[in-house]
Order: C-alpha cells, then structure tokens, then sequence
C-alpha cells in the first residue's frame, strides 16, 4: 500500500510538472523567439546604433491579409537599398473597402532567418491593433535598422537581402470583444 500511494504521488508530480511546463513553452519560446530572431522573429529598440557602415541590404516588403479579412493591404515601396545600422522608414497602405468599421492586428517576420536577430522595429503599426471607418484608407508607418553586428555573424555577414512580412488578421472590435467578456448570466446595458 505504502508504495501504491507512493507512486500515485510521483505521477501526480509528473502531470502538475508537464502541465506547469506546457504554459510556460508558450512565453518561454516568444522570449527565445525575440532574443535570437529563431524564426525571423524581429527585435524592438528605442533608437538606432550609433554605428552606420558603407555596406548597404536591400529590403523587400510583403502583406497580405488572413481569409476572410476584408482589408486590401499593400507596401506602399515593393523593396529599398538602405545602409547597415541606419534608421529606415517604409509605409504599408490598409483600406477598409466594406461597410462597416474592421479591428486588424498585424503579425510580422523576416527572411531569411539568419537576420531576424538583426533587423529591429524601432516604431511599427504592427505594436498596437488598428481600427479602420468604413472607406477608411491609411498609411502605416515602420521605423527600422539593421544592427551592425551582422556583418560578423558567420551567417548574417552573407546577408544581402531581407524580406520583411506582415500578416493582419481580423479581431473583434473593442465593443465586440467587451460583450465576449460579459460574465453568462448578464446582460450589457
């Protein structure tokens, strides 16, 4: 009996400690994500380096939008030749063609992925959720650098071009999101 009840406690622990694990992975892999640019994940900073080289990188830009979002979403640049650890802006265009108001968040990556740890957002659209009116069209700005300290990487050093992508993806206005958030039972006044 002393080691049925014993065992039974070590499973236990087994599934209180996968279960623990399985909700950090997700913060855990953004924070990895964010650190290394694994994945082309892109990096945010305050302001540019101070450092600027001759060497230059061209950069190429892409949107698109999920199925279903009625959004027409473009770069308003196809691509731009831009100095390494120069601070660069380039604008995406967002028009709202339907008929009603549309809440759009924005996910983003770089390719290759060997740069992702390099290229850092220094003011991006892509922070905060945009909202257009209907027939609304905008222009949204992204502020952004290549570190320097590429050119040393062993595989960023052959970096001479970045893709940077978005994807926006329909989210429910704040007044829909608001009325998800009513407890079952009551009622919005």
């Amino acid at each position: 009996m002393k080691n049925q009840n014993r065992t039974a406690l070590y499973l236990v622990g087994v599934v209180v400690t996968m279960a623990s694990l399985s909700f950090a992975a997700v913060p855990f892999y953004d924070w990895f994500c964010r650190v290394t640019g694994f994945g082309g994940t892109t990096g945010v900073a305050e302001a540019a380096p101070d450092t600027i080289l001759d060497q230059t990188v061209v950069i190429k830009f892409d949107a698109s939008t999920e199925r279903g979002m009625p959004w027409q979403f473009r770069p308003v640049q196809r691509e731009m030749t831009v100095r390494i650890g120069e601070n660069a802006l380039a604008f995406y265009e967002a028009y709202n063609p339907s008929d009603k108001p549309v809440a759009g968040t924005a996910s983003y990556n770089v390719a290759p992925d060997a740069a992702g740890g390099y290229f850092s957002k220094i003011e991006c659209f892509c922070f905060t959720e945009q909202v257009l009116q209907p027939g609304e069209r905008v222009q949204m700005p992204v502020s952004f650098f290549v570190d320097p300290a590429m050119v040393a990487d062993p595989e960023g050093q052959f970096v001479k071009e970045i893709t940077l992508s978005y994807t926006f993806y329909q989210q429910p206005l704040p007044e829909e999101q608001a009325a998800l958030e009513v407890p079952a039972g009551q009622t919005v006044n």
